[in-house]
């Protein structure tokens, strides 16, 4: 089996041009694993790739989803491991490129919560709560019993927060007290663009401005107008919920600016600290895209 190629790590650390520079060179395909890529509509505040930066390589998972609609790391896994599937019998590289390490994961391993076991009749229970209470009142519970699972999981991703609580139910322990095993789906080759923090920051307040001047703001305000609601699981995005609160605040671009810059260096810094913890995965030091490529390809081909 061929071995997945993946490019990850902190937002604005040049991902995308890395993925389908390395993807052209080997007869590969990118499947993005960034959860608001997936939504129609939201192009400026997501960096979403132009068919001109795509450079003619096929990329997946990308506009697969409303911008209203909620989408859960499970939704992920359903759609995307078919996709996989498919460019590998058709003996192509999947190209897996994103920032969002809960997506990443579903597809690089097959996850066992500690051989836990279990119970569809505790299951279902769970599932008549979310129907009936909805999922906020779900994940509450498990807020009040494993806190730490509660901090991982979304709201939305109902199925994981259900087994959680069921783990919880049947043995006593918490699922954060168990021991995770992860075991991979395939061969993979993981790498990061390995920037000094500052400037990562640089980039990232670069890009922040450049959104507002390509017309961010205005993407929001056609978003809202098109009844898309201010609590919708797109808007929570960095990018989309600081200006929601602009526009209600009367705020000017440079204080939109300054907020947003503040919130995504804190969220970079969560991913590095996310992928330090992905087996195997190489830090590249950053350099023209070329030379970045060379480098990959080269501890990919060993």
């Amino acid at each position: 089996m061929k071995k997945l190629l993946v490019i990850c790590g902190p937002t604005a650390s040049g991902k995308s041009a890395l993925a389908v520079e390395c993807a052209r060179r080997i007869q590969g395909e990118v499947v993005s694993c960034d959860a608001f890529l997936i939504y129609r509509g939201l192009d400026i505040g997501t960096a979403k790739p132009t068919m001109e930066e795509r450079q003619g390589v096929p990329h997946h998972m990308i506009d697969v989803a409303e911008a209203g609609e909620n989408f859960s790391v499970s939704d992920f896994e359903r759609l995307a491991l078919p996709i996989v599937e498919d460019i590998l019998a058709r003996g192509k590289t999947p190209v897996l490129c994103g920032g969002t390490g809960f997506y990443l994961n579903a597809l690089l391993f097959r996850h066992s919560f500690g051989n836990a076991p279990a119970s569809e009749q505790i299951r279902q229970k769970y599932e008549r709560i979310e129907r009936e209470e909805g999922r906020e009142a779900l994940h509450r519970r498990l807020e009040e019993v494993d806190p730490e699972s509660a901090a991982l999981l979304h709201v939305n991703d109902v199925k994981r927060v259900v087994r959680a609580l069921e783990i919880y139910e049947l043995t006593g322990s918490k699922k954060s007290a168990q021991k995770d095993d992860t075991m991979p789906r395939y061969p993979y080759e993981a790498f990061a663009l390995n920037f000094p923090r500052d400037m990562l920051y640089a980039r990232i307040a670069a890009r922040t401005k450049q959104m507002l001047r390509s017309g961010l703001v205005e993407e929001v305000e056609e978003l809202l107008q098109r009844g898309v609601p201010e609590c919708a699981q797109c808007m929570q995005g960095i990018g989309y919920k600081e200006v929601v609160e602009g526009l209600k605040n009367g705020d000017n671009h440079s204080t939109m600016s300054d907020i947003i810059e503040k919130n995504t260096r804190n969220y970079a810094k969560r991913q590095v600290t996310f992928f330090k913890k992905l087996p195997g995965l190489h830090w590249i030091a950053p350099a023209k895209t070329e030379a970045c490529v060379e480098e990959v390809l080269r501890i990919y081909g060993n």
